[in-house]
């Protein structure tokens, strides 16, 4: 339990903390709260939501929600990107090869499972009520790593291959969670001739700043060129890069909060992968890992203000949207899972890894139904702000549900935990 516990302070006692900080508020004093959320910083600056007055002219307002949502949360999910990119292009990576075929399958039906589920019931309960939830079919297809990660631990131990497993599902889940935001839910009216911005910072740091030192350093051992730049330069070419890219992608019409995305593989890496959430990383020297150990405390209190920014829903709130995203994430997310990883495990014959059972993707499906963060950034991009928006981001928060489900679940089906 220890270990749990700490978990728990390294990653998410601040966003726990935070939205049960804007609960309660939100249900004493409703309106100081949304007072506070939107609550100009900066009136007529460069970035901001964007507004056109009566007279055609366009200008930009930077509130507190802006400045979290927009801006700060672009920190968070270059770390998930950060994590995706390395599953991805180094060696053993966690999603190369036939041993990510069946995750990677499960991670599909995680994510056809809940839309079906959605939208479906969406259609049963009406035209009107369809037309109104319909743009938050992507809300139940999230899966939060992090609260995800400490359930199946609790669930399977840590040293069950279910739990490896559960992280590639939710590494994979959170790369197709990137694209449906960046393709789905645009910002504004899109403007893509901007993301030539983004291209041109990404393109022209890893060139002068990683491919070319490395290129001059051929047949140096020393690399002499190269640990000169990584000392004098540090991380200083890399930021300024991402925020000409993240300026680029809100001038774009793109979620901003994307808008690191493109510098992150430009950003020198380790030659080789050591596994998601792997401790071993700690010793890593590399640029990358070191980008990502210190922006690790300024991430946690940034995902204490998301939380205090988006949690704030009275609970009178809730609605239809409410229950269809509980029931895309409890009934369609375990669906999803349990049928693809078993097409893909049996008649497929991409198998499953040793000492993992069948069975064990329902309970992984529940596990996996734990949406809380991507979920209410989901929901707050998806509905503009009043009751649908409230309703869909209180289905977000009851999602913590599922926690107790799948411990219920495991009981169940008889999951035997390993902790080593």
């Amino acid at each position: 339990m220890y270990r749990v516990w700490n978990f728990i302070t390294s990653y998410s006692l601040f966003l726990i903390g935070g939205a049960i900080i804007a609960l309660i508020w939100a249900n004493i004093d409703a309106s100081s709260y949304h007072h506070m959320v939107d609550f100009v910083l900066i009136d007529d600056f460069f970035i901001g939501h964007l507004h056109v007055d009566e007279l055609g002219h366009i200008h930009r307002t930077l509130t507190l929600h802006y400045l979290v949502n927009d801006v700060l949360m672009a920190l968070f999910f270059a770390i998930a990107a950060k994590e995706v990119w390395e599953a991805v292009i180094l060696k053993n990576g966690s999603l190369r090869g036939k041993k990510a075929a069946t995750p990677l399958f499960a991670t599909l039906g995680g994510m056809v499972g809940p839309i079906a589920v959605y939208l479906g019931l969406a259609l049963v309960l009406g035209s009107d009520t369809y037309s109104a939830v319909a743009n938050g079919w992507a809300i139940p297809t999230a899966t939060d790593i992090a609260f995800s990660y400490l359930v199946g631990r609790l669930v399977f131990g840590a040293g069950h291959p279910a739990v490896r497993f559960l992280l590639l599902l939710a590494i994979a889940d959170d790369a197709a969670g990137l694209l449906i935001l960046a393709i789905f839910y645009p910002s504004a009216e899109l403007a893509p001739e901007w993301l030539l911005l983004s291209l041109g910072a990404a393109v022209g740091v890893f060139v002068l700043f990683n491919w070319l030192p490395r290129y001059l350093d051929r047949g140096d051992q020393l690399r002499t060129r190269s640990t000169f730049i990584r000392k004098s330069c540090s991380y200083w070419p890399y930021a300024m890069a991402g925020c000409l890219s993240w300026y680029g992608f809100q001038e774009s019409g793109l979620h901003p909060a994307l808008g690191l995305l493109p510098i992150v593989p430009t950003i020198p890496h380790a030659d080789r992968a050591f596994g998601i959430f792997a401790d071993a990383e700690r010793h890593l020297h590399d640029l990358l890992n070191q980008m990502e150990h210190a922006l690790k405390y300024p991430v946690e209190i940034v995902l204490g203000l998301f939380g205090l920014m988006n949690a704030g829903v009275e609970f009178s709130s809730m609605g239809d949207a409410t229950w269809l995203v509980l029931a895309g994430l409890l009934i369609g997310k375990p669906i999803g899972i349990f049928l693809f990883g078993y097409v893909a495990a049996k008649p497929l014959g991409l198998g499953m890894p040793q000492g993992m059972r069948i069975i064990d993707l329902v309970v992984i499906g529940f596990v996996a139904a734990i949406g809380f963060t991507v979920s209410l950034f989901v929901a707050s991009v998806a509905f503009d702000g009043g009751p649908v928006q409230d309703a869909a981001k209180m289905g977000a928060l009851f999602s913590f549900g599922a926690a107790l489900v799948s411990i219920i679940a495991g009981k169940m089906l008889r999951v035997q935990k390993q902790e080593t």
